[in-house]
Order: C-alpha cells, then sequence, then structure tokens
C-alpha cells in the first residue's frame, strides 16, 4: 500500500488544528490511510531563554516581524521527518490567490508543506532562501496562517482519491470545470409556496443533466461573471489550438 500523502503545518499555534483535523472530512480521511497530518511548533526551535520567534523590524515601524533562524531549523527538521520531497508553502496576503485548480493540483503531491505565519510577516529571507510557493486565501489580512492553512488543507484533502463518499462526489461542485454548482433540492417537493422545478421529478436523466448544465451557466453567468469571463477565453484558446493543421508526417 503507497504511503499516505503527508501535510505538515508549521505554527506557533498547533492547537488551533486539532478541532479542524479531527472533524469532518479531513479526519475520515486520515482514519482511511489516505492523509497524515504532522504538526510542528515553530516556537520548539528557539534559541533564547525568552523563546522568542520575531523582533522589531529593521528601518521601524509598526508590529514584529518573524525571525530567520526559528522557521530555517522548523522547516528542515520537519524534512528530515520524511525522504519524500514537500512542496512547501507560505501562507501570505502577498500570495498567488488560492483556488480550486491549485487544490487540485497539491492533491496530487506526495507531500505538502505549510507554513502559517503570525505578527506583522516574515523576514524577507524567509521567502529568499526556502523558495516557497506564496499562497493567499482573499483580499484581506488575518490575525495570522492558521485559518488560511486549515481552508488549505480541508480543500485539498477532500479532492484526495476516496476522500468523499460516493454521495459526495467533487465532480458537479462549485468551481469544477471553471462553473458554480448548479441548484439542489431536496424533500418536500412544496415548501412555503416555493416548489421543487418540474424536471427533477420527471425522472428523465437526459433532462436533468442539460437543467442542470443550464443552471451552471445561467449561476456563473449572474454570480461570478469574472469566471464566466475566463471560461470563455479558455474555451476559445481551445477551440484556436483545435483548428491548428497538424504536422504531415514524413
Amino acid at each position: 500500500m503507497a504511503s499516505p500523502k503527508r501535510i505538515d503545518i508549521l505554527t506557533l499555534f498547533p492547537e488551533m488544528f486539532a478541532p479542524v483535523l479531527g472533524t469532518s472530512i479531513p479526519k475520515r480521511a486520515a482514519e482511511k490511510g489516505l492523509v497524515s497530518y504532522h504538526l510542528t511548533n515553530i516556537r520548539d526551535f528557539a534559541t533564547d531563554a525568552h523563546l522568542s520567534v520575531d523582533d522589531r523590524p529593521f528601518g521601524g515601524g509598526p508590529g514584529m516581524v518573524m525571525i530567520c533562524q526559528t522557521v530555517f531549523d522548523a522547516v528542515e527538521a520537519a524534512e528530515k521527518q520524511d525522504p519524500r520531497p514537500a512542496t512547501r508553502i507560505l501562507l501570505s496576503p502577498q500570495g498567488r490567490l488560492f483556488d480550486q485548480e491549485l487544490a487540485a493540483e497539491l492533491a496530487t503531491k506526495e507531500r505538502v508543506l505549510l507554513i502559517a505565519g503570525h505578527y506583522e510577516g516574515f523576514d524577507e529571507r524567509i521567502i529568499e532562501g526556502l523558495k516557497p510557493l506564496e499562497l493567499s486565501i482573499g483580499d484581506y489580512v488575518l490575525s495570522g496562517g492558521e485559518l488560511a492553512a486549515m481552508v488549505v488543507v480541508d480543500a485539498i484533502v477532500r479532492l484526495l482519491p476516496g476522500a468523499l463518499g460516493a454521495e459526495e462526489g467533487a465532480a458537479d461542485e462549485s468551481f469544477a470545470h471553471g462553473l458554480l454548482e448548479y441548484p439542489q433540492y431536496t424533500r418536500p417537493r412544496e415548501f412555503r409556496g416555493m416548489a421543487v422545478p418540474d424536471v427533477l421529478l420527471s425522472g428523465n436523466h437526459a433532462a436533468i443533466a442539460r437543467w442542470r448544465r443550464q443552471q451552471r451557466e445561467a449561476r456563473t453567468q449572474q454570480r461570478r461573471p469574472d469566471l464566466w469571463q475566463k471560461l470563455v477565453e479558455k474555451q476559445k484558446t481551445d477551440s484556436i489550438g483545435s483548428q491548428a493543421p497538424r504536422p504531415q508526417r514524413p
């Protein structure tokens, strides 16, 4: 049996992760042997009497900055625990915007190492020396990278083959194939004057599939025109590529 995907999380607050990793899909995936979680407390690598992990920024300014030594030592110690190379990720509001496409890419990696910072930010030499992929979960600032790391872990783990039950397949969820999810309904058929669309009660699977596709497209155009435009541009590019002349065989 192949080794489970390994996710390392480096943080100053490892206690924050137990409720998330021990609940729902992240817990089930670990129990199935699909993934293993490993928490490293960055403060364990502090070397002074005060267990310092941050200091005032050169040049002045507000806040404190995480120092190089503790982060480098924590990363190197964690990476020695498993011979598989880790994809290093640093959670930062300055990073690449995390999306479903990137979640799917990271789900294929054997090992992911997340660095969750705190305070004002990181000494720039941490980025220069460790060369992590910087990721942001949105254009806003959090108190630390822990919540962002939890988001990334959940998005990755639920895409691992076998992590979701048969009733929870990811193929039709929002952002799959670049579209938002179609509307969902369950019993009763009518509630306070609001009825389930007739097509969903018809038993005609082809008609239901068409309706769902139409709803996904319409919902994406209305609610996320940026996603719709991205999909349109991709289709144009694919169409041009498919019409390109094929090389002749000698």
